[in-house]
């Protein structure tokens, strides 16, 4: 149920995501098992990132997230590959760390708002039910890129395999450089007038976003990346 989907190139559109239990003394290890091997078998045209879901409600259970992102091209030429004995070899180690797969999905990204050459290592998620996709997606983006400040990272987009009973189909992300933008949100950096015509566009996205719901939410803080 939990998304951890980040994209950091204006061109990759697509992601996948596995969330797993591991347990504390166990973090090192991991982290070092993914990072031995990116480092050494690079992913053409895939950013690889692998964070821990800092802040989350009782149900949303799962520690850490590997995404991989990308162009489609990108991905299925990722996926088509066998990977051979090392990438064999790493899953048997990575599987002996992790204390069970919480869940896998996959989705993209449909738009952003706010400088993706920049970096945004902790993040706030919302996982979100849309009934209308297609309103809840224009009403958003148009809210959005109204409504970024500089320094901050908007994106949005679908979940289109390994949904839950919940029908979760949306998510937003926003980023922040530290956890005192995390913290403090965007609103903490507006100014008075800002925060004013934000009032107004969020009135307008809720007349016009059509009949959703929060799922998730939750506030997650990226370990390492390697592309």
């Amino acid at each position: 149920m939990l998304l951890m989907a980040f994209v950091l190139k204006a061109q990759e559109a697509y992601w996948t995501n596995y969330t797993v239990v591991v347990a504390p003394e166990k973090v090192t290890t991991v982290y070092n098992l993914i990072n031995d091997y990116y480092t050494a078998n690079p992913q053409e045209g895939v950013t690889v990132s692998f964070w821990e879901n800092h802040f989350n409600d009782h149900g949303n259970n799962s520690t850490h997230a590997l995404i991989f992102s990308g162009s489609l091209d990108a991905m299925g030429k990722m996926y088509s590959q066998d990977g051979g004995t090392a990438w064999k070899l790493f899953l048997v180690q990575l599987n002996q760390q992790v204390e069970e797969g919480y869940s896998s999905n996959m989705g993209t990204r449909l738009s952003h708002n706010g400088d993706l050459a920049q970096d945004y290592p902790v993040q706030n998620y919302l996982i979100v039910h849309a009934d209308n996709g297609a309103a809840f997606d224009e009403a958003l983006s148009k809210l959005q890129k109204a409504n970024t400040p500089e320094g901050t990272l908007n994106m949005m987009g679908t979940i289109t395999s390994g949904r839950s009973p919940e029908g979760e189909n949306r998510w937003v992300i926003n980023g922040f450089k530290d956890f005192k933008g995390a913290i403090g949100g965007a609103n903490a950096m507006r100014s008075p007038a800002e925060k004013t015509a934000r009032t107004k566009s969020w009135k307008e996205f809720l007349d016009t976003k059509g009949e959703s719901r929060v799922v998730r939410s939750g506030t997650r803080v990226r370990m390492g990346q390697w592309k």
